[in-house]
């Protein structure tokens, strides 16, 4: 079985939130902020982690309506990688716009959401599908 939308919607909330949450907590004090206080940082990184989480539910919508063109309703996984590209450039361009006070410098910004973005996607392609492995008969779903 697919995931389905909510499948899809749980996981990506679910795994972000726990395992980004963690790598931000980690990296946040290391990231080229350009001088400004850890708290600062922190900030920051914890307040685009929260905009990657809400665009990830409407990036899922978009995702789960351009699949019904394909043939077999999924992406392969490659391209599950891929979609991290034009999310970290609306990513950028929503906090730019929408919250620039939270805006960490570029090189920041980079470095937390690429390697935030890897470590998420190795995560549900990897040992989540190992250790959960009656969840795709749930569609995907944890609850």
């Amino acid at each position: 079985m697919l995931p389905t939308l909510n499948g899809r919607i749980q996981l990506r909330i679910l795994v972000t939130a726990v395992i980004g949450g963690l790598w931000t907590a980690i990296i946040a004090p290391l990231l080229p902020v350009g001088g400004a206080s850890t708290a600062l940082a922190y900030r920051s990184a914890f307040v685009v982690l929260g905009v990657l989480i809400l665009l990830g539910i409407g990036w899922e919508l978009i995702y789960h309506l351009l699949m019904q063109f394909r043939w077999e309703k999924d992406w392969p996984t490659f391209f599950g990688l891929l979609t991290g590209i034009n999310e970290g450039v609306v990513l950028w361009l929503v906090m730019r716009f929408a919250l620039p006070g939270f805006l960490p410098p570029p090189a920041a910004f980079a470095v937390q959401f690429v390697t935030t973005w890897i470590l998420v996607w190795l995560v549900l392609n990897g040992p989540l599908r190992a250790i959960f492995l009656r969840q795709r008969f749930r569609g995907g779903r944890f609850v």
